[in-house]
């Protein structure tokens, strides 16, 4: 079992050099074999085929983006740390484009891969600092998404641009542009004057990381769902979304039809 495990990684590791080094195409079974001193049926008895290394490589990359997050620890400012947590993944992308592409680019869902799944929490918990401060404009889940999405589309866009023709400004704009969007901090500028938005999303951190009694848990969730909504109003109210549009079919809070949410209530 160690064997095949230590075999495994040096499979990977090679196939990562040869994509790093010369690109997605190098990445044949054979090349993959020869840099790792395997016979192909080994490759296939460990991987399935070429969709299952390729699969277990991006999950690989995943793993050292993580390792390379992980090692960032937190400071006492947030905003500082999603600055830092920015920079590193422009520079992890821009520095093996190649594995960038392959985790995050082809199209195909890699979501559920658990370093992968790891490097959103921390970047979610980092933004949920942010809420809890009062600093932020909106939810805490959206403005990870925005803060996400920015990232990927940033280095996906550099990356298929040459070299020559890259605007070295682009990132530290864009992550400006961000940080104006979903706190309130930005350029430097005072801070803007606390809002709702920023009030309800720094109570909906403060009720999570609590772990209150004092509600249902139906009733936490109801909550919850509102001060999302609440947090999320002003963003929304600026690209012409009205409340009324927010779709309930997404939301995780159903009144259940007996009308008593769980014993306590039955109670009151």
């Amino acid at each position: 079992m160690a064997h095949a495990v230590r075999t495994r990684e040096r499979i990977l590791r090679a196939a990562a050099n040869l994509l790093d080094r010369e690109g997605r195409a190098a990445v044949s079974t054979r090349a993959v074999c020869a840099a790792a001193g395997v016979q192909p049926p080994t490759l296939y008895r460990l991987f399935g085929d070429k969709d299952g290394l390729l699969d277990a490589l991006a999950d690989y990359g995943f793993e050292r983006y993580l390792a390379e997050k992980q090692a960032l620890g937190q400071t006492d400012d947030p905003i500082a740390d999603l600055r830092r947590c920015w920079d590193l993944h422009i520079d992890f992308g821009l520095s093996r484009p190649a594995s960038y592409i392959l985790m995050y680019g082809e199209g195909r869902y890699r979501g559920d891969m658990a370093a992968g799944v790891e490097t959103i929490g921390i970047l979610r918990r980092t933004v949920a600092r942010a809420g809890a401060a009062g600093r932020l404009r909106m939810s805490v889940e959206r403005a990870t998404r925005l803060m996400h999405a920015n990232g990927l589309g940033v280095v996906l866009s550099l990356i298929s641009t040459p070299p020559p023709e890259r605007d070295p400004g682009l990132p530290a704009v864009a992550f400006e542009h961000v940080l104006r969007t979903i706190t309130t901090d930005g350029d430097g500028r005072p801070p803007a004057p606390v809002s709702v938005a920023s009030r309800a999303a720094a109570l909906r951190e403060a009720l999570r990381e609590s772990g209150t009694t004092a509600l249902t848990r139906s009733e936490g969730a109801l909550l919850a769902d509102w001060l999302d909504r609440l947090a999320d109003a002003d963003a929304d109210a600026d690209v012409g979304v009205g409340g009324g549009e927010v779709a309930d079919a997404g939301r995780a809070v159903r009144e259940p039809s007996s009308g008593r949410r769980d014993g306590r209530d039955a109670h009151r």
